[in-house]
């Protein structure tokens, strides 16, 4: 894999220098991405971080760099790719497990349209992933911070993807071959590949219904477990007036103990336009992984969680916004420093050019 992120690297190069000759700017581009925050819980603790089961703004009371990332891309004809670069929290906590040199990959990844006169593709190496509505680029979601859900599935996916989208855009179908539940490098063990599966449907411009699927192993040969992951969402956006999005999350596999469970999270997010430049979004989420496959926690319940945030952003400008957030957590079992709730707030500033 590690070929696969040399490759498109070099050749967003040989492209920027091929085409430097014509109208560049339609063919090669470069963008930069960043998120500064700060946050802390209520009543102050004696934690350095937030829970174990969040991955992105972890710092507490120490301004943060959530994520930074700088991005080439290249559209030419029926060839395109995307390289980037990253760092921050989100690189620190969600590529842990990956060798030092993938930690610093935000993606890397080419395609091929395989037909001249259709929308059908074919790309390969590190992607974003095909699961949920949300990213880990926040000024591209409705909230400040992920849900449960979103933090615990995966961001990026490694592999082969064939996707093609109907003439009239209303359609778009993809099977994925991947390298495992959000993994970059290959793991020790896992022989067999995993698959991937997504199809939307958007009847209008403001409303998308999704369906994505995992189908694969999450642990090594010798634990012998398959993964089956559903992810379902409807999301209506009108512009300017109040949006929905409705999402699901369902999970099969074992947890550690070799007994086989399952886990699911609903989530609901409702978005208001105040005016031009400010929003309100409200967020209700519950996850519930009482078998303990994904989040250990070591109590009775394993892990049950509800959680409610509320969100106001300020657009400044085009390129610049700035957003705060409170958010409560309630858990069946005392997971958080000994007691069932936690509470917390986060402010943040993100930026693109």
């Amino acid at each position: 894999m590690r070929s696969c992120v040399w490759f498109s690297f070099l050749v967003l190069v040989l492209a920027h220098s091929s085409f430097a000759q014509t109208d560049s700017s339609k063919i090669f581009s470069f963008s930069l991405y960043g998120e500064l925050y700060y946050s802390n819980e209520i009543p102050k603790t004696t934690d350095r971080t937030k829970p174990f089961f969040l991955y992105n703004h972890k710092s507490l009371r120490q301004p943060g760099l959530n994520l930074f990332f700088a991005r080439s891309s290249c559209n030419f004809k029926r060839f395109r790719c995307q390289a980037g670069l990253m760092s921050g929290d989100y690189a620190h906590y969600n590529l842990s497990q990956e060798p030092a040199w993938a930690r610093w990959i935000y993606e890397a990844h080419a395609g091929l349209q395989l037909m001249r006169n259709k929308n059908l593709w074919l790309d390969v190496g590190i992607m974003p992933s095909h699961i949920g509505f949300e990213s880990a680029v926040s000024a591209d979601c409705w909230t400040l911070t992920r849900s449960i859900l979103a933090e615990n599935s995966p961001y990026y996916e490694t592999g082969v993807r064939l996707s093609y989208t109907s003439t009239n855009g209303k359609w778009y179908f993809a099977g994925m071959l991947l390298n495992g539940w959000q993994k970059i490098a290959k793991r020790d063990g896992i022989n067999k590949p995993s698959f991937g599966t997504q199809v939307s449907y958007q009847p209008n411009e403001n409303l998308t219904l999704n369906y994505s699927t995992f189908l694969g192993s999450a642990t090594p040969e010798a634990l012998p477990s398959f993964r089956h992951f559903h992810n379902l969402y409807a999301q209506y956006t009108p512009a300017g007036k109040t949006g929905i999005t409705l999402g699901f999350d369902l999970g099969s596999d074992k947890n550690s103990s070799g007994v086989r469970g399952i886990w699911y999270s609903p989530v609901a997010i409702v978005r208001q336009y105040l005016n031009k430049k400010t929003t309100l979004a409200l967020r209700g989420e519950y996850y519930n992984d009482a078998r303990q496959i994904l989040l250990l926690t070591s109590s009775p319940r394993g892990f049950r969680v509800s959680g409610f945030s509320a969100n106001l952003d300020y657009r400044l400008s085009g390129h610049i916004a700035v957003r705060a957030e409170v958010k409560m957590y309630h858990s069946a079992d005392k997971i958080f420093t000994n007691q069932n709730n936690n509470f917390s707030f986060t402010t943040n500033a993100t930026f693109r050019l």
